[in-house]
């Protein structure tokens, strides 16, 4: 399975924007979809964007507008771009990506957002 690593997490205040980057192992040109998730503590695993093979989209309702994922193929990388951060998008994001081999996880990065 393709392995993966998530960096661009941090501490940033509260209307800031940070952008997480997620690096495959290998090839995720076929890749049935990328996602990103969030769990912030005592809460349940959430998902927040996905992008899908044929290039569409989905968002969460509370960060539709604010957030973007995108992709790279020459780089094995897809990101989330976050804007207009808000306390309540602290947690921990973890990238994940589906193929036919089943899904792979990254470690997660910590994003904290301050009031």
């Amino acid at each position: 399975q393709v392995q993966l690593v998530e960096s661009g997490g941090g501490l940033v205040q509260a209307g800031g924007s940070l952008r997480l980057s997620c690096a495959a192992s290998g090839s995720i040109i076929n890749a049935v979809s990328m996602d990103w998730f969030r769990q912030a503590p005592g809460k349940q695993r959430q998902l927040v964007a996905s992008l899908f093979s044929g290039g569409g989209t989905n968002y969460v309702d509370s960060v539709k507008g604010r957030f973007t994922i995108s992709r790279d193929n020459a780089k094995n990388t897809f990101d989330l771009q976050m804007g207009s951060l808000k306390p309540d998008d602290t947690a921990v994001y973890v990238c994940s990506i589906y193929t036919r081999s089943g899904r792979s996880w990254g470690q997660g990065t910590q994003v904290t957002v301050s009031s």
